[in-house]
């Protein structure tokens, strides 16, 4: 198909499934969502390169080809073997994709908190039957119940009464701690749940982390000595997360490795702000964390298990 222009791309804004990027079509013009593995693909309609699909036109005519990865490890989940760059679901909750041997989701319900607040003092979750995801629903409760419920949130000044429309303001700041790195090397996510924003709301906010590369030699410290961050590198190097690349390099800390097979982890940290660049020129910035200080300890996390892993280890904190 001919390319026209200008570019003419549809007013609403481009809805995906959930797990399926964005991706340019062939003239540069137009957002589209990635044909999947399996599915009838053609220049305006790419199949997901950041999953490794090709659009093969060897086995479909008329213009038209159909999704297939690149040879690849196959997975294996509880028993069911899915192949290199196939989508499932081995749950209702969770949309897990197969990428060469290592499997990995993204929940397909909501994880956000709800505080109490005056107009739902007692919000709890409630499972429906013929729904999977559970919702939250407000328990009316009493006008004393209210009162403490609201309490709880707002801190009310003698000199100055909070103000309804000023919720920033009053509102009591309530933060957990980053949770452990979800990879043991390389690119991973770590998260926290915190209410310091403008609605006062509990929010989930996650940032990335690299614990050590991939390839990253294993030194083994010297017996009774705490594994400690290691040196920058001599070299900078640059991230890469989904196929983009940060526009600036860094040269970052990581953690070595422990003694009596204990692992090392990094235990004090700080968050700062990464812009990365895609290969279709756009640009978008992600919070990545920094290691200032590691620890050894016996709660390791299992191998290769990004997603699914019973590791719930947390840092003590970010300090900025």
């Amino acid at each position: 198909q001919a390319c026209a222009a200008p570019c003419h791309c549809p007013p609403q804004a481009l809805q995906c499934p959930a797990g399926t990027s964005h991706v340019w079509d062939a003239c540069g013009c137009c957002k589209v969502c990635a044909r999947q593995l399996g599915e009838l693909c053609s220049l305006q309609k790419p199949c997901d390169h950041h999953k490794g699909l090709y659009c093969d036109f060897s086995k479909i005519h008329r213009g038209s080809g159909i999704c297939l990865a690149h040879e690849g490890a196959t997975c294996d989940l509880l028993g069911k073997i899915y192949h290199n760059g196939e989508s499932f679901q081995p749950t209702c909750k969770l949309q897990c994709i197969c990428m060469d041997g290592a499997i990995g989701c993204i929940p397909l319900c909501s994880n956000d908190l709800r505080l109490p607040s005056p107009e739902c003092p007692n919000p709890r979750r409630v499972k429906f039957h013929n729904k999977c995801c559970e919702e939250w629903i407000c328990d009316e409760g009493s006008e004393e119940n209210r009162f403490e419920m609201a309490m709880a949130v707002f801190r009310e000044d003698p000199a100055h009464k909070p103000e309804l429309n000023n919720l920033q303001e009053n509102c009591l700041v309530q933060t957990t701690e980053w949770s452990a790195c979800s990879k043991s090397c390389g690119m991973g996510i770590s998260a926290r749940v915190t209410n310091d924003n403008p609605q006062c709301r509990l929010e989930k906010e996650t940032r990335l982390c690299m614990v050590r590369p991939c390839d990253f030699p294993m030194e083994k410290t010297k017996k009774g000595k705490k594994c400690v961050r290691t040196p920058k590198p001599r070299q900078s190097l640059r991230f890469e997360f989904s196929g983009c690349t940060s526009t600036r390099s860094y040269r970052p800390k990581f953690c070595g490795s422990c003694t009596d097979g204990r692992c090392c982890t990094p235990y004090v940290t700080s968050t700062m702000e990464v812009e990365f660049r895609c290969p279709e020129g756009d640009f978008f910035q992600r919070k990545m964390m920094l290691i200032k200080m590691c620890s050894c300890h016996y709660d390791c996390p299992r191998d290769n298990d990004i997603f699914l892993a019973t590791y719930h280890r947390r840092m003590i904190g970010d300090h900025i």
